[in-house]
């Protein structure tokens, strides 16, 4: 059984699926209490997937008596700077939940190690997890993880770096520098393996390359929102409609599968700075 089938107890509700697209954009939410938007109870959440985030595959295997020593080592490599407020790694651990609990995806290639220190900024996919639906070839999951105020700045800045990340050049070096950091007990590993190699066609690593773009942005129903109602619930789809329309009007390099998750927000910057107090503290 692999360390990956243990996963914290989901948080995220699920609001609206999208069939227009190959697997399903999707709203998540963190849902409301005490009529109000559940920042901390999100930030908590957040934490309690960092070990999963941050460390290696064989470094998760560990109980009670050094749970604290795994904590520290997770929250230390996800960055220690004071300027936070910029830093969009909330929004790379919330992406990182919800493929692993709503699509059963496992972390191939953790980001938090293509950095030389841990205020690096990093110029790769927030997110490289694999797929394995059944009946079907496995996917690549390449993530790219926007954590804005602005939605509109957010969707626009997903689909620079998508097409930033799709040039020849650009995908040939992550091939090389993703392929050596895959566990080799990873599910299908030679077949995966197999489009990561050098003398791979991008063609064919493409073809098996899901790119998600995880939006968590400002939203006008959240803020006005004190429970999941109705008005919220259709807000919000409307937010992801809009962007939605926006993602499959962009023009790329290439044909791709995307997926659109969205996680709307009645306050960035309090999410913000509630996860790094609690990232802080673990320092």
């Amino acid at each position: 059984m692999s360390i990956y089938t243990k996963k914290p107890t989901r948080f995220f509700e699920s609001l609206h699926d999208d069939s227009a697209v190959p697997i399903g954009s999707n709203i998540y939410c963190a849902g409301f209490e005490f009529k109000k938007w559940r920042c901390i109870p999100m930030a908590d959440h957040l934490v309690e997937w960092l070990p999963d985030y941050a460390l290696l595959e064989e470094e998760l295997d560990f109980d009670h008596g050094n749970a604290f020593i795994k904590l520290k080592q997770a929250a230390v490599r996800v960055y220690t700077s004071p300027k936070y407020k910029k830093r969009g790694e909330a929004g790379e651990i919330a992406l990182h939940a919800i493929c692993r609990e709503f699509f059963d995806t496992i972390p191939i290639s953790p980001r938090v190690f293509y950095k030389s220190a841990s205020n690096d900024p990093v110029k790769s996919f927030d997110l490289v997890h694999a797929r394995f639906p059944k009946g079907k070839p496995f996917e690549i999951w390449l993530g790219e993880s926007k954590l804005y105020a602005n939605r509109g700045q957010a969707i626009a800045a997903a689909i620079d770096s998508i097409k930033e990340h799709i040039k020849q050049g650009f995908l040939t070096k992550e091939k090389l520098l993703l392929g050596p950091q895959i566990s080799k007990s990873a599910p299908k590993y030679k077949e995966i393996m197999e489009v990561f190699k050098a003398q791979a066609s991008i063609d064919k690593f493409l073809a098996a390359s899901v790119f998600v773009v995880g939006i968590l942005a400002n939203s006008k129903g959240a803020a006005a929102a004190k429970e999941n109602c109705d008005e919220y619930v259709n807000a919000a789809i409307s937010e992801l409609s809009e962007m939605l329309k926006v993602l499959n009007g962009a023009k790329f390099a290439a044909p791709l599968r995307l997926v659109l998750i969205y996680v709307p927000l009645a306050d960035k910057n309090l999410l913000t700075e509630t996860f790094d107090k609690r990232l802080k503290g673990l320092q």
